[in-house]
């Protein structure tokens, strides 16, 4: 079943815009430091032709997820807290909304409180996204712009937001313009850096390692919205790595027992309903 499209609110100065999926998100990006705690957004990975969450295998403490080639996935949001969170989220080491190498100071998507997005490509402009579609390394997004370095990995920073000052009799009246200013200034922030996967070449199979692809463009609306970090640094930073299945193998990751499937009723409809498809490209 296909989720209704809602638009959202984003937030451009130095802070955001808002995509499509269940409910459509909001994005935003200004700054503000931070204080561990559990993560209030939660991250997993969607295949979008069966609409399921693909299996986390754990490994050395870092999760995995084994993509297929030619197959278009979602970053799923669950905002588990009472009040908006901010998630910026990269891909093989670049910000999806902006296209610039990843820092956790950049642009995200806003999430209401106790809402679930899917976040489903690169971010193309206030309605279109390209699809995010596992792809061969050589022809995903990074590599193609020069930037294999960080192939392999997917990250998301999480805000919460900071809660509104009660009103005083001397700023009651303040014009709203010199709010939004004050607002808006830009903090200190810290880059997020980049992180290496787990999986270095020697370890894994000589075959070429998975990454995301520019896929499809696709429908995807978005709006701007204020949102003021809590603190410079992210409540809770998550990555998840993703390579194929047996490259994962390969490298000890998953146990070759486990690609064996659970029986399915319908094996014939593991696909979903189909539609009519695009014709080839001329």
């Amino acid at each position: 079943m296909h989720s209704p499209l809602n638009p959202s609110r984003l937030t451009r100065r130095e802070c955001i815009f808002t995509a499509v999926a269940f409910l459509a998100p909001i994005m935003a990006a200004c700054s503000t430091g931070a204080m561990a705690m559990p993560t209030p957004v939660e991250l997993s990975v969607v295949d979008r032709e069966t609409g399921q969450p693909l299996q986390v295998h754990r490994w050395n403490g870092q999760s995995f997820v084994a993509g297929r080639p030619g197959v278009r996935y979602a970053l799923r949001l669950q905002n588990r807290s009472s009040g908006r969170a901010l998630a910026v989220l990269s891909v093989d080491g670049v910000n999806v909304i902006s296209g610039q190498a990843a820092n956790w100071s950049q642009a995200g998507y806003v999430l209401e409180p106790w809402t679930t997005y899917d976040i489903a490509g690169w971010r193309k402009s206030d309605t279109a996204i390209a699809a995010f579609e596992f792809a061969p390394l050589s022809q995903s997004y990074a590599a193609r712009t020069g930037r294999p370095g960080h192939v392999g990995v997917l990250g998301m920073a999480v805000f919460l937001e900071r809660p509104a000052a009660a009103p005083s009799p001397r700023t009651a009246a303040a014009p709203a313009a010199a709010a939004d200013r004050a607002e808006a200034a830009p903090g200190a922030s810290r880059s997020a850096g980049t992180v290496d996967g787990a999986m270095n070449d020697a370890q894994v199979a000589k075959r070429e390692r998975l990454g995301t692809a520019h896929g499809q463009r696709e429908w995807s609306v978005v709006e701007q919205t204020d949102f003021q970090r809590m603190s410079h640094s992210p409540q809770a930073v998550v990555r998840i790595e993703y390579d194929s299945f047996e490259n994962l193998v390969a490298a000890g990751i998953i146990s070759p027992v486990r690609r064996h499937a659970r029986p399915e009723p319908f094996p014939g409809n593991e696909r979903g309903v189909d539609y009519v498809p695009d014709p080839p490209a001329r």
